[in-house]
């Protein structure tokens, strides 16, 4: 077997755990459980992001007669290729990962949140209260801490907000840094290890109130533009009847008798109004054009800098 082919079925048992191989479950009448998987938000424990979407499956369990088996893919690529190998019914996604599955042909649109009539969230830069930095302009030489390389908030809006300042990370930072979460970002920081961090606000907030972590302590240095919520996806294998089904349960399950409003929850484990299933996926496609000068090129200069500042 070659190498390539070895590393990449070891990532995907390691992040997907013991499933049935197999295509999706195109039947549920034949195979009831739907297998979800979860990208590794926030850097929480795995228990800690299941529960986050645990109440909203048991609702969906309660109104569809389904069943779901719900993971936490180790990486946002675990999540792509989880889901692109037929290993994952349903998915949610970054909404940057969300586009590469579904460029990929593997991913459908099902879903996403929709809290105080926005279907957006935010990233940030942040600093240290203390720190004399007080523009992004003024980030020439520092260090940054960004996450994934497929996280649309705490890597590819970052650097949006870098360019836009007129910061070219690749010549002008003075290190950077890839951390495996978003609360990883902000621990570097708090730690003295970089002098900036990216993460999406609703991270931030969630790491506060974690614990470890005091709020005082860190300022808000820029705020990116609005970026779609991350996306439930469904796999391309299911059948129109199963998909139809699901889009139907969660487009009505904020008025369903029986179902409490605590169990519509969403990213980071709070509570949604609802969930929208005729969203436009030009909200989607505009946001990917915003962070379209984030070429391969430069996500793999970005990983050898990332390299080098480790040595």
């Amino acid at each position: 077997m070659k190498r390539w082919l070895f590393w990449l079925l070891t990532i995907l048992a390691s992040a997907i755990g013991p499933h049935q191989p197999g295509r999706a479950y195109a039947d549920t009448a034949k195979a009831p459980i739907l297998r979800v998987l979860l990208i590794p938000a926030d850097g929480g424990t795995e228990d800690g992001t299941k529960s986050d979407f645990k109440p909203l499956f048991d609702a969906l369990s309660q109104t569809t007669g389904f069943k779901f088996d719900v993971r936490v893919g180790q990486s946002y690529s675990a999540v792509i290729e989880g889901m692109c190998a037929g290993h994952a019914d349903i998915a949610w996604f970054g909404p940057v990962s969300y586009l590469e599955a579904r460029d990929r042909g593997c991913a459908d649109f099902l879903a996403i949140e929709e809290r105080a009539g926005s279907t957006s969230y935010y990233a940030g830069l942040f600093v240290l209260a203390s720190s004399d930095i007080r523009s992004a302009d003024q980030l020439s030489g520092r260090a940054i801490a960004l996450g994934s390389s497929h996280s649309a908030s705490s890597f590819a809006y970052p650097l949006a907000i870098l360019k836009d300042a007129g910061i070219d990370p690749l010549t002008e930072l003075g290190a950077v840094r890839l951390s495996e979460s978003h609360t990883q970002s902000l621990m570097a920081l708090n730690s003295g290890q970089v002098d900036v961090a990216g993460a999406s606000l609703t991270s931030f907030e969630r790491a506060m109130n974690q614990g470890g972590l005091e709020a005082s302590r860190f300022r808000l240095l820029a705020k990116s533009d609005p970026i779609p919520n991350p996306p439930l996806a469904v796999s391309t294998r299911l059948t129109k009847q199963v998909r139809a089904k699901l889009q139907s349960a969660l487009a009505r399950l904020h008025e369903t008798p029986g179902i409490k409003a605590d169990a519509i929850r969403g990213y980071g484990g709070k509570r949604v109004d609802r969930y929208i299933t005729d969203f436009d996926e030009a909200a989607l496609d505009a946001a990917a054009e915003r962070i379209a000068f984030i070429n391969d090129d430069m996500k793999a200069a970005l990983i050898r800098k990332a390299g080098r500042a480790k040595d």
